[in-house]
């Protein structure tokens, strides 16, 4: 564990910072339309509540943004949180051929950063995540604060899609 480096607050961004219902629909359709649900994510609406998170934990940690989006979309994801006026931070993404679920990806991802740096808080909406992190030690805050889809938490556990 680095003593100098502050500690990391980790956030998810779709329905965490992100309000993605106006792109669920084309995870209603089949096939589920991918390409669509991505490229609508600049659209995104920022959640209030997570935003302000993730604002107050800057203040004492650096911010790390965990997502299951896959990496081709990442200068619109980078965009989009400076956009927002969120804390600066390095977005870790999936692999665009990773299928897993989410909750293994970003377990992994959290005990590989967890190996070397203090992880304050990992902030998300996925129960199953949640519950996994929890487990395996972290500190969580679930984010309910935005609707999320039964097509949506498919797409999340079954489909490893974001």
């Amino acid at each position: 564990m680095t003593n100098n480096s502050r500690p990391l607050a980790v956030f998810d961004l779709d329905g965490t910072l992100a309000d993605s219902a106006h792109r669920q629909r084309f995870l209603e359709r089949k096939p589920r339309d991918w390409d669509a649900f991505f490229a609508a994510a600049p659209y995104d609406p920022p959640l209030a509540e997570g935003v302000a998170l993730a604002l107050e934990h800057a203040q004492e940690c650096e911010i790390l943004y965990l997502t299951g989006r896959p990496e081709r979309c990442r200068g619109d994801t980078e965009a989009w949180i400076a956009a927002q006026g969120l804390p600066e931070g390095r977005v870790r993404m999936r692999r665009n051929d990773d299928r897993r679920p989410a909750r293994r990806t970003k377990l992994e991802k959290l005990r590989a950063l967890a190996r070397d740096r203090d992880i304050r808080v990992f902030v998300d909406d996925d129960e199953l995540v949640c519950e996994d992190a929890e487990r395996a030690g972290f500190t969580v805050v679930r984010a309910r604060w935005a609707a999320t889809s039964a097509a949506m938490e498919v797409a999340q556990e079954r489909e490893g899609r974001t």
